[in-house]
């Protein structure tokens, strides 16, 4: 008790247990009361969402875990450091820190500089003091061949096997003797042959600790220049150098899709009950998280669709089934908005010459937008036709329309009709008409204020004497 006391008036510590199905068994006052306020007990699950997620990550890798949290209090912030590990079936937590949490962190706050840093790597991982990993970004196992839950709770060497510098030095490890920064640790994953660049940023505990790092991955050996030289390569089409698409994607889609998974599993209070109000805080960061991503991959079609070299392939594919498909995709959102899709028949087909995923990108953003500008209770109607050669999907809601004077504007790169509605980034319907023109189709609009609007995808009929292609399933 004394070392306790003596720690109280800097980094009041609070002590709790929990069972092995995360249930609050016991837990000190100040520990309990906080529980309490945010709508837990003893013998229910801890309703501190973050404290509850290392305790689950503690108690299924079967080793101790520090991390700071921030938690709710009210109207107030608590930032506080958390460290849980196994304790007789159960887990033990040790609370500490209980500082209100400012309105604002200085640019150089630890954590902004590992967002920034994690930002640049084709993926993510974390370790604890011990450096053993805590944390694995699925796109790892993906790229490279192994299940990520298998090397949680496994040193960090199980993972690398790390190479010597210029001067037969692991930066790695002078960064732990001195809780610092590394950069550019070279390091092979194991039983692959593939090189990364391992960069990393250490975490501390209230008591200024080291406490593991937080760190990401980036292949040397993949077919991409560094940063440094994108500059020095001949733009093409767009005006992009020819890697930024690829470039822009590997390092914006991981944080995002992450951002927006965490905001998602808030929202719906996966890890314990948490006030409405930040519930909808996170539904609104998902739905940032998912604009922004549509814009990244806006960006990264528009530079592969301008292109000289782009060319879609040329298969015989059922439009009617990729308009089904399209209606499927957006059927969620198009319920939750009030609009009913009326799809195609099961038993319609219409054979043209495209691609079948940039035939089913083109309906997913006619689809959308329709039931975008539709009022609640509309109708998108969904019609095929053939003539002169075409296939043709009709996509027409009841919306507000669109004035003659625009439909010319409205296939521009960058246009919006008004700019002060929700919507994309005006690349889509851009985009939807290059992807149709380059198919050997078109895309069209008939439309007028107060009338809805009826975009119209056209593409080559396949010819009498080809072959169909076999149904699904087929061998």
């Amino acid at each position: 008790m004394t070392a306790s006391k003596s720690l109280d008036p800097v980094v009041p510590l609070a002590v709790a247990r929990l069972d092995a199905g995360g249930r609050l068994i016991d837990a000190e006052p100040r520990l309990r009361a906080l529980n309490d306020r945010a709508g837990g007990g003893i013998g229910a699950p801890l309703a501190l969402p973050g404290i509850a997620a290392i305790a689950h990550l503690a108690h299924r890798l079967g080793i101790a875990i520090s991390r700071s949290v921030v938690a709710a209090d009210g109207e107030e912030e608590l930032d506080l450091w958390v460290r849980a590990g196994p304790d007789r079936g159960g887990v033990r937590l040790e609370v500490s820190g209980w500082r209100a949490r400012p309105a604002w962190r200085p640019a150089s706050d630890p954590g902004r500089d590992g967002d920034f840093l994690r930002a640049t790597g084709d993926w993510l991982w974390e370790t604890d003091g011990a450096l053993r990993l805590t944390f694995l970004s699925p796109e790892a196992g993906q790229r490279h061949g192994f299940d990520v839950r298998e090397m949680l709770g496994q040193p960090l060497t199980r993972l690398f096997s790390l190479a010597q510098d210029e001067h037969g030095q692991l930066p790695i490890l002078s960064a732990v003797s001195a809780k610092a920064r590394f950069d550019g640790q070279r390091a092979e994953v194991r039983g692959t042959g593939r090189m990364v660049r391992l960069d990393a940023t250490p975490r501390s505990d209230p008591l200024g600790r080291f406490a593991g790092f937080i760190g990401a991955a980036r292949l040397l050996d993949a077919d991409l220049p560094d940063p440094p030289l994108l500059a020095a390569i001949a733009p093409v089409g767009s005006g992009f150098p020819r890697a930024f698409g690829k470039r822009l994607e590997r390092a914006l889609r991981g944080p995002l899709a992450r951002i927006i998974a965490n905001a998602d599993a808030i929202n719906v209070q996966r890890e314990g009950p948490i006030r409405g109000d930040y519930a909808g805080y996170a539904a609104d960061i998902a739905s940032a998280g998912r604009h922004l991503l549509g814009l990244v991959e806006d960006l990264v079609d528009l530079q592969a669709i301008e292109r000289d070299d782009f060319i879609p392939a040329g298969e015989t594919i059922d439009l009617a089934d990729v308009a089904r498909r399209a209606a499927g995709l957006l059927a969620v959102r198009a319920s939750e908005a009030g609009v009913r899709i009326e799809r195609p028949a099961a038993d319609e087909v219409l054979r043209v010459r495209g691609e079948f995923r940039r035939a089913l990108q083109v309906l997913v953003n006619l689809m959308s937008n329709a039931v975008r500008y539709s009022p609640k209770g509309a109708m998108v109607w969904i019609r095929l036709e053939s003539e002169a050669g075409m296939g043709c999907v009709i996509v027409a809601d009841q919306g507000k329309g669109i004035a003659l004077a625009e439909h010319a504007r409205i296939f521009e790169k960058f246009a919006r009709v008004d700019p002060t509605e929700p919507g994309g980034s005006g690349l889509g319907l851009y985009i939807a008409r290059r992807l149709a023109r380059a198919m050997g189709g078109d895309l069209i609009v008939d439309s007028a204020p107060g009338m809805g609007a009826r975009f119209v995808l056209m593409l080559p009929l396949r010819d009498e004497g080809e072959r169909p292609p076999p149904p699904a399933g087929a061998p």
